[in-house]
């Protein structure tokens, strides 16, 4: 692409959606920004915690209890002439596909496996062979800790995020007796209030992580608990760690994998330089490491690799049993009421 139509279609066409204002989000938006891109949307349905301050730098004392998302838009706004960044405080699940279709592409800055899951199927779904601009790339951050990977994904070309689930480590448990009789550490406070007060207390509805009030039902049920064992430490920020297995952030991997993505963005939207072809890792426990390598399609991905799945049922179940397996089994739950 010509420089001057690069420039143009930077300044002038190119609609970018960043979803979530967090650690990566912030960092995210502010390259956008920084890089030319002057229309940007941005999702999140989470407020502003005092534990957020260290990393998301967009953030002060005084947005305490306000949306990440309108916060994170006013401050780049302010400081970048020219940038018009529209904030979407929901989630990502109530937007329909006709607001996905009018971005050119879509980069992600989530901590949910589950979020990243269905805006994953959402992309390759909405992709149809006879019109090429139904294709959205979508380049996908992560970080933990030191560690941190990005990626570019084109549906149904490359390899989804479903096709590397089995990359993903398994959630740290605690031994049901322990977290049931002899608490000792915080942790073990909020496992026993998620993982069996709340069905005690909420039978037959599930814990939604993302759920600002599920969350804080968690944490005063635990806190509850742990006073009741002289335990202290239990808060707000390792509440979500601990029900989401967050790992704590650390803000020069967030730097690090924010710029990467921001640049596989640039090279796409201007063709300036061959996109990543498609992983890169990166580790700075000794040092500073990274490897990109092709992570190949999975000829069984629920998602992209289009095989058919087939349920057994009989004739006794019914449409109630049918979308409790849809919503429960892991290469079905993607789908379940699309």
């Amino acid at each position: 692409m010509p420089r001057n139509r690069a420039r143009s279609f930077l300044r002038e066409e190119c609609r970018i959606l960043v979803i979530g204002a967090g650690g990566l989000g912030c960092e995210i938006l502010s390259n956008l920004a920084l890089s030319g891109f002057q229309h940007v949307h941005v999702i999140d349905m989470d407020t502003i915690d005092v534990s957020n301050l260290n990393r998301q730098f967009l953030f002060r004392e005084k947005d305490i209890g306000q949306p990440k998302a309108t916060t994170a838009a006013a401050f780049v706004e302010s400081r970048v002439p020219g940038v018009k960044i529209t904030p979407h405080v929901c989630r990502i699940q109530d937007m329909d596909v006709t607001f996905y279709m009018q971005f050119h592409m879509v980069i992600c800055g989530l901590d949910s496996v589950e979020a990243r899951r269905w805006i994953n199927a959402t992309l390759v779904h909405m992709v149809d062979e006879k019109n090429p601009s139904s294709l959205k790339p979508l380049i996908d951050g992560g970080s933990e800790g030191l560690k941190g990977q990005a990626r570019v994904i084109l549906p149904t070309i490359t390899s989804c995020y479903e096709c590397s689930l089995d990359m993903l480590p398994k959630r740290t448990t605690f031994p049901i007796c322990t977290i049931a009789n002899t608490p000792r550490l915080p942790e073990h406070c909020i496992e026993w209030a998620s993982v069996l007060e709340w069905p005690r207390a909420n039978p037959g509805k599930k814990l939604d992580n993302d759920n600002p009030e599920h969350v804080q039902w968690v944490l005063d049920t635990a806190l509850g608990r742990a006073e009741s064992f002289h335990i202290t430490g239990v808060n707000w920020s390792l509440t979500q760690g601990v029900i989401k297995n967050i790992i704590p952030a650390v803000a020069s991997t967030n730097a690090i994998i924010a710029a990467a993505c921001t640049q596989e963005a640039f090279k796409i939207a201007t063709s300036t330089a061959p996109y990543l072809n498609n992983y890169m890792m990166y580790t700075g426990n000794e040092g500073v490491y990274t490897f990109t390598f092709d992570y190949e399609r999975r000829a069984d991905c629920p998602v992209c690799g289009g095989d058919i799945r087939s349920l057994t049922l009989t004739p006794q179940d019914t449409l109630a049993t049918l979308v409790d397996l849809l919503s429960t089994l892991p290469d079905m739950c993607v789908f379940a009421i699309y």
